[in-house]
């Protein structure tokens, strides 16, 4: 998915870097609302509250294969991103999606981004992912050049869906 900015009350916030940590329960409404906008920003996806905090409990349960990450300043929520460990044929190991990548647009340009992408990464390393991927919005110019910046590249693959 794409990077995202949330609306929101400007920060007042110091500027120092946010904290990083894996996300809990309590964290769900924080999160449905990022998500919430993130999905509203995407034209292939609908903010759904109810759906959100379903896939987050799923995520949450399963903490060895799947991450949910989030930054915190001054504790609140100001950011996420998640990971998900699936299995690679053409890498002969384990892989990474990179998915939900959202911080609220007041916290933008402090580095939350980035060291949200650095914490998923670190995960997934350390269980053993020879790569990361992810999906983006094709119109979402900056969540693009974010990626780009960060030494992300496209691949020749288009994604595709079907609902069963």
């Amino acid at each position: 998915m794409s990077t995202a900015a949330a609306r929101g009350p400007a920060s007042t916030a110091p500027a120092g870097p946010a904290t990083i940590r894996a996300a809990a329960a309590g964290d769900l409404d924080a999160l449905s609302r990022l998500l919430g906008t993130l999905f509203a920003l995407e034209a292939d996806f609908q903010p759904d509250a109810a759906r959100q905090r379903a896939g987050l409990a799923l995520l949450l349960a399963d903490p060895e294969r799947r991450a949910v990450l989030v930054a915190e300043r001054a504790g609140r929520v100001i950011g996420m991103v998640t990971g998900q460990l699936v299995v690679s044929t053409a890498e002969g190991a384990v892989s990474a999606w990179i998915e939900d990548l959202v911080v609220a647009e007041p916290e933008q340009g402090r580095g939350t981004g980035r060291a949200l992408v650095d914490a998923a990464a670190a995960w997934a390393r350390g269980r053993g992912a020879a790569r990361l991927q992810l999906l983006v919005d094709e119109e979402n110019l900056p969540a693009l050049g974010f990626y780009r910046r960060l030494g992300w590249r496209p691949t020749q693959l288009r994604a595709l869906r079907h609902h069963p």
